[in-house]
């Protein structure tokens, strides 16, 4: 996907966080995010796009500390919100293909990851403030939600941190339904899990369904589409794969 691509995709869905979060309240229960309130997600994701610009914009090539959010509340803090949303958005727009800073996954540029990131940063808590103003989710583009399982998959849970691990080496299928050639085969070990795309070897348990609803299903958000196989391993995703 084109990096123009992931900076569409960043802008509409802050700017669709921006208004649930205004709809529910400040002090509205986040249902996926155990111990948080709007006003946490608001803060958190907030100081996450400050964060990112800054890479972005200062050509800072090595990691720094995200920082807090303001003592806000209410309009004020998603006002504070959307400043910083387009501030990364802009920031992203004007930037030159070939910036350097730093990045924490592998991409074909820190642009490029900077983009993707926070494209799927923002789609998943965009969710979460829509889950807690109530109705219903806005959609997922299919192609969009399928690069996010890819960089889930790939990326976030191929690093050292990843809790995902197993004493008895397991095969995970993921396949999406509504995309072509969308499948990863994950392979848990004692190790941080690899993921390689395609159908390599056989699988103990399959993980299907729409691209959107498995993007969601895998960020821990909503329930698996649909699961053949041995479920546990199924469960162990579910129980060990949060991303701090």
């Amino acid at each position: 996907m084109e990096t123009a691509r992931f900076i569409e995709f960043l802008d509409r869905e802050g700017r669709l966080l921006a208004s649930a979060a205004d709809a529910a309240g400040s002090d509205a229960e986040v249902p996926h995010c155990p111990g948080w309130r709007v006003r946490d997600l608001v803060g958190h994701t907030g100081v996450v796009h400050r964060w990112a610009a800054s890479f972005v914009a200062q050509g800072q090539t090595s990691p720094r500390p995200m920082g807090d959010p303001p003592d806000l509340d209410g309009t004020a803090l998603t006002d504070w919100y959307r400043a910083n949303h387009r501030r990364l958005v802009d920031t992203l727009t004007a930037a030159p293909p070939d910036v350097r800073c730093w990045q924490f996954l592998p991409a074909p540029t820190p642009l490029v990851f900077w983009a993707r990131r926070q494209a799927h940063e923002t789609a998943v808590h965009r969710f979460d403030a829509e889950s807690a103003a109530g109705g219903v989710p806005s959609a997922l583009d299919a192609e969009f939600a399928a690069d996010g399982i890819d960089e889930l998959l790939g990326g976030m849970h191929g690093r050292a941190k990843s809790r995902v691990r197993s004493e008895k080496p397991r095969v995970l299928r993921v396949r999406a339904t509504d995309v072509a050639d969308a499948v990863w085969t994950v392979r848990v070990t004692q190790e941080p899990p690899v993921t390689e795309r395609g159908d390599t070897g056989d699988a103990e348990c399959e993980i299907t369904g729409p691209a959107g609803r498995l993007y969601l299903a895998l960020w821990n958000r909503q329930p698996f589409p649909q699961v053949t196989g041995d479920a546990s391993l199924a469960e162990l995703w579910r129980r060990t794969s949060g991303v701090g």
